[in-house]
């Protein structure tokens, strides 16, 4: 058995880039079952005048091309901030093996707060979920950023 290793530190990283382009600071990075990283992404909506252009969306979106298969079965998906229902929902489609994310969103969270995407009978595939990793540097992040903008 290997040793876990946390991929926050990086999505983290794109997080605060994220932060610098004027976007809200959120995160992620996908990683094969080797652990290896196939992708990582920071939030575009602004740069990319496209409101799906979330962190996760765009990290799935370069490992499925990456990897020239629209499913990413046994991979992990490691994020900042938990999920909204839109990306919970693409997590579901591509077959994300295993979920981890920061800290929670009760406001707009997909997974554990409002839609709760996997827990619903429709959802055809339901990740492994893992929460509150790094959660306190991300929470502070955001709190950091909106702040910032009032």
């Amino acid at each position: 058995m290997s040793a876990f290793i946390s991929h926050m530190p990086q999505a983290l990283a794109e997080a605060r880039a994220a932060a610098r382009r004027g976007e809200v600071p959120v995160g992620a990075v996908v990683t094969d079952p080797q652990g290896r990283v196939v992708a990582a992404a920071g939030n575009r909506t602004r740069e990319f005048s496209d409101p799906t252009a979330h962190a996760e969306i765009l990290a799935i979106r370069a490992a499925c091309a990456a990897l020239g298969s629209e499913r990413l079965p046994g991979h992990a998906l490691w994020v900042t901030l938990e999920p909204c229902p839109m990306c919970a929902a693409a997590i579901s489609a591509a077959r994300i093996g295993r979920l981890y994310y920061g800290a929670p969103d009760a406001r707009m969270g997909g997974v554990a707060h409002g839609a709760r995407v996997f827990d619903h009978a429709q959802c055809h595939h339901r990740p492994q979920v893992y929460d509150g990793l790094s959660a306190g540097p991300a929470r502070a992040l955001l709190q950091e950023f909106f702040a910032a903008r009032r």
